[in-house]
């Protein structure tokens, strides 16, 4: 895991296959989420962080919509924030940043990439009029995912 570089936009995609995926839309990770993660892990487990691009300008990608430099640093030290605390419980971990304009599908794709069963996802607090413009993340998730894997989350209200 390091910071981009050139071309290099998001982390490599491990491979190994794991039992839980702790990912966060780009927040840091509570406690508790971390301490879930630790409770459902049979093996390894994944901790991935959203960066978010964004969107396009004029119908191209612009650099200007990607994550800064600093918004990646950020998200790579939460990744090894939560390896550490997990490693602290004796839980094996391996993560990743991933650059994506879709939180959900980036989420749900890496979960069925690397055969998760389970998904503990810290997500920010939405209302219900968010919910409605935003659509619900957990319920995107695991839509995406199916029966494969099953989506909890961890709501914080930062």
């Amino acid at each position: 895991m390091g910071i981009f570089s050139g071309k290099n936009r998001s982390d490599p995609q491990p491979t190994d296959p794991i039992s839980v995926l702790l990912a966060s839309t780009g927040g840091p990770f509570d406690p508790e989420s971390v301490r879930l993660a630790k409770d459902l892990a049979e093996g390894l487990v994944g901790v991935l962080v959203v960066a978010r691009i964004y969107g396009t300008q004029f119908g191209m990608p612009n650099p200007g919509l990607l994550p800064t430099v600093k918004e990646r640093r950020t998200a790579q030290e939460r990744v090894e924030q939560a390896i550490k605390h997990l490693s602290k419980m004796g839980v094996v971990a391996d993560g990743q940043v991933l650059l994506t304009r879709h939180p959900a599908a980036g989420i749900a794709r890496v979960a069925q990439a690397r055969s998760a069963r389970q998904v503990v996802l810290q997500a920010p607090a939405q209302s219900g009029l968010r919910k409605f413009v935003e659509g619900d993340l957990t319920a995107s998730i695991q839509r995406k995912v199916g029966t494969s894997a099953r989506v909890v989350t961890a709501v914080s209200n930062s």
